[in-house]
């Protein structure tokens, strides 16, 4: 990879946030990144070589961070979100075994034997692209702190599960790896609190802000790379790695000054290179070679949806039940890690995306919609 390339990569993630750029369209940024992608690699003009040994090193990087702030998004410490984890965790439970018989039936209509993999993605919700619409929209209220606990509950299960059914002849291997990496990510929560507590953290922060150190971003990302070689190490998807490290943060607090410089590094470089690599690394031209995948991802698109939106039998408005249906981290997971490994058939990768991205144009619907009625920004 050379210089111009990455320039080129740099301004192709430009895309995103001008795509973005019209708030009430609830627009998440990557989708521009992923589109300029696939315009310059694999679908269109080539120009971008997704197997480039250093261009994906570095999308693995984007990767990891991706998900590491995916992890710091979940509201582990919100008191309130707590209150409403049993709603949360019965909504999770419905959606998923909904999304198992869901699944199963898509993957023998269309022959993939991936039954398991797509009853993780219809069942999945994305509290990275959930939450900052709550927010942006400002709903409140008890249907949202439900919903909340809800995705959260969601997100977290379907991590853990996707590398578990991804690759379920070597399944006992992967559990080994997660459970290594749980046992790590635990240590570091604990580590991370001590500390907290000792004051150790506010002096040095002090130290880092007056000298322009930048100690705790430097010691954030050391962690969080060496929770990652913990995972290649024992043949788990860093995409676990990332999510359990952002969990152990998020479960300490970040500090505020963290979270901005992780953001620069993050939305500002490698997770744009890295989305932008997933598209270049997409070959839509394979839906034209197998246009029944279109199928499938509409398929896999409307069943996470009609999954959400039968909770409205458990009384779950049905603008909430469909703003949960959102998936982005899982189906980027699920689409890196399968290529990675050989388990996709050819064109399938781009059919998870398509179906992600209809759950995403739902979800922008729904807040949309739950942002007009006065009755949604209600604390009661």
């Amino acid at each position: 990879m050379t210089f111009s390339m990455l320039a080129l990569v740099v301004v192709l993630g430009l895309c995103g946030p001008l795509l973005a750029l019209r708030r009430s369209w609830h627009v998440p940024v990557i989708l521009g990144e992923l589109a300029a992608g696939a315009v310059f690699g694999a679908t269109g003009f080539g120009v971008l070589d997704a197997s480039d040994p250093v261009f994906t090193f570095l999308a693995d990087l984007g990767f990891a961070l991706v998900m590491f702030v995916a992890g710091t998004h979940v509201p582990v410490r919100d008191p309130l979100v707590r209150t409403a984890l049993g709603v949360g965790a019965l909504r999770a439970v419905v959606v998923g075994v909904l999304a198992g018989a869901l699944g199963f039936g898509i993957a023998a209509w269309f022959e993939t034997g991936h039954g398991a993999i797509y009853a993780v993605l219809i069942a999945s919700s994305s509290a990275a692209l959930v939450l900052p619409i709550i927010d942006s929209t400002g709903l409140s209220g008890k249907p949202v702190l439900a919903l909340t606990a809800q995705v959260a509950i969601a997100d977290t299960a379907a991590v853990v599960a996707l590398p578990l059914v991804i690759d379920p002849g070597n399944a006992g291997r992967a559990a080994l790896g997660a459970v290594a990496v749980a046992a790590c990510a635990v240590g570091l929560f604990l580590a991370l609190r001590a500390v907290e507590r000792s004051g150790v953290r506010k002096r040095v922060h002090r130290i880092s802000e007056d000298r322009l150190f930048a100690f705790e971003l430097r010691v954030s990302l050391a962690l969080l790379f060496a929770l990652c070689a913990v995972a290649t190490q024992t043949h788990v998807s860093i995409m676990l790695a990332g999510f359990a490290a952002g969990l152990a943060v998020a479960a300490v607090g970040e500090p505020r000054r963290v979270a901005r410089q992780l953001f620069a590094i993050s939305d500002g470089f490698l997770a744009p290179l890295f989305f932008v690599w997933l598209g270049a690394r997409l070959n839509l031209r394979e839906f034209g070679e197998h246009p029944r995948l279109i199928l499938l991802g509409v398929a896999l698109g409307a069943a996470a949806i009609l999954a959400h939106i039968a909770l409205r039998l458990l009384g779950q408005p049905v603008g909430y039940a469909a703003l949960a249906a959102a998936q982005i981290g899982v189906p980027v997971a699920a689409v890196t890690v399968g290529t990675q490994l050989h388990v996709l058939l050819p064109g399938e990768s781009s059919a998870l995306m398509l179906g992600a991205l209809i759950t995403v144009a739902a979800s922008a619907l729904a807040a949309s919609h739950l942002a007009r009625q006065p009755n949604s920004h209600s604390t009661n």
